[in-house]
């Protein structure tokens, strides 16, 4: 089940790794979101507009199943980043940040804190109003700007700040997922929601027999995708489900790929081992089939697939989502109403709420003693990442999209989410500019 292995040459630690992938994709993701609302707001808007509308899809007899651009790309392709965001959970629970009580307190209470303070202010603002629906909004963090913005200060950042800020947002990332589950779906078709638990099992089964056929998970992982969008459940769920039965521990004892490895590597020795000799000898090729073997079993599955997918989440799938998300033809009907309820219960909510929320129960965590602040961190400087968890953008424009219907709130909204982010980016930086060490803190 494995994917192709990871190349031995990488040496730099795998959180290194995935917080440079983050930093990257945040820079592309920018770019694309300044391009949708340059391209939104031209003389060829409606090329844009036009495009997102383009149907795709397929026609067979009288079957037909074509969506839009837009819709493939929040439906579809999205899934994938689920699936990626799955995997972090997974692997932060099972090995990582979040896998001992201990360890998981403080963010997890930082998240909660983070979730449920902005999602108040918001409900303050818009009670018995036509935007409450979007209360989910401002709950959520951008990863990928959040921790582009705190990459910028190098190494003054102390690791415990880092992996602070990462653990919160992948919890965050978990509390999300399961608003977008359990508050915004209309309608539940058991009989679909059924089979995609069907194909989750077969998944599992597959995996426990030890098929190797990828063609055989992608099927399955097809099924679970257009059951969860039969189902009514957004479709996208279908990949943290997925990822929830993906192995993120190596599929064989380290004993055994040793053993496999050492007994096979001793026969290339002792034979005349070259470029072309394996084409005539059998054994060679069978030796070096069964440490290739060994070493994909070697390799959690989870892992492999996150370090694999992660420049198609960063380079691709989040680039397009911003390309025909963030796209807002700003009108004067629009800055008439700007700002109304929905808009300032977005800023206040994710300036504000992100703050008070995150600084006040992380002090609760700690000050109870079931948390410990992280080494060489201060509250100064937890009071500065709380401000970088109010870019919201990524998934608030998601939960946005599926909380509205009329485009005028959706178009608020999404003001509201540029806003906001922009003005906690700043103020993040601005903060851990201040209270960050001047000096390298990484020996």
């Amino acid at each position: 089940m494995s994917p192709a292995s990871v190349p031995a040459k990488r040496q730099e630690p795998m959180f290194d790794r995935f917080l440079h992938s983050q930093v990257a994709g945040s820079m592309v993701l920018i770019a694309f979101a300044v391009a949708a609302l340059v391209w939104a707001n031209s003389p060829w808007a409606d090329q844009y507009f036009a495009l997102a509308k383009t149907k795709l899809g397929f026609s067979w007899s009288e079957l037909s199943y074509k969506h839009s651009l837009a819709h493939w790309i929040k439906d579809g392709l999205m899934a994938i980043f689920f699936f990626v965001v799955g995997l972090e959970i997974k692997r932060e629970v099972v090995v990582g940040e979040l896998s001992s009580f201990r360890r998981a307190a403080l963010p997890v209470t930082a998240a909660l804190g983070g979730a449920i303070t902005p999602a108040v202010i918001y409900l303050a603002i818009n009670a018995g109003g036509d935007g409450i629906r979007g209360w989910g909004i401002p709950m959520a963090t951008d990863i990928a700007f959040a921790l582009g913005v705190l990459a910028l200060f190098g190494s003054r950042v102390p690791i415990g700040l880092k992996v602070f800020l990462t653990a919160l947002a992948i919890a965050d990332d978990m509390l999300a997922v399961l608003v977008i589950a359990f508050f915004y779906t209309a309608t539940i078709n058991f009989v679909a929601l059924g089979m995609a638990a069907l194909f989750l099992l077969l998944i599992i089964g597959a995996s426990w027999l030890g098929i190797r056929s990828m063609w055989i998970y992608i099927l399955l992982m097809l099924g679970v995708w257009g059951s969860m969008e039969a189902s009514g459940v957004h479709a996208t769920v279908a990949g943290v489900l997925i990822a929830l039965v993906i192995p993120v521990r190596a599929m064989i004892e380290p004993r055994e790929f040793l053993s496999v490895s050492n007994r096979n590597l001793d026969l290339l020795q002792r034979s005349e081992l070259t470029r072309e000799s394996m084409l005539k000898d059998r054994g060679q090729r069978e030796a070096l089939e069964d440490m290739y073997v060994a070493a994909e079993d070697m390799i959690p599955p989870g892992i492999a697939f996150e370090h694999q997918l992660h420049p198609v989440q960063s380079f691709l799938i989040l680039p397009l989502f911003a390309l025909f998300s963030a796209g807002v033809a700003f009108t004067a009907e629009k800055f008439d109403a700007f700002p109304g309820p929905i808009s300032v219960g977005i800023i206040l909510g994710l300036i504000v709420g992100k703050q008070v929320g995150i600084t006040l129960f992380s002090w609760l965590a700690i000050r109870s003693g079931y948390a410990d602040m992280p080494k060489g961190v201060s509250w100064t400087q937890i009071w500065g990442v709380s401000a970088l968890a109010g870019i919201g953008f990524t998934m608030s424009i998601f939960i946005d999209e599926l909380a509205f219907v009329d485009p005028l709130q959706i178009d608020e909204a999404k003001i509201g989410i540029f806003v906001a982010s922009l003005a906690s980016g700043i103020l993040g930086y601005l903060l851990l500019r201040k209270f960050l060490p001047k000096t390298d803190v990484s020996h």
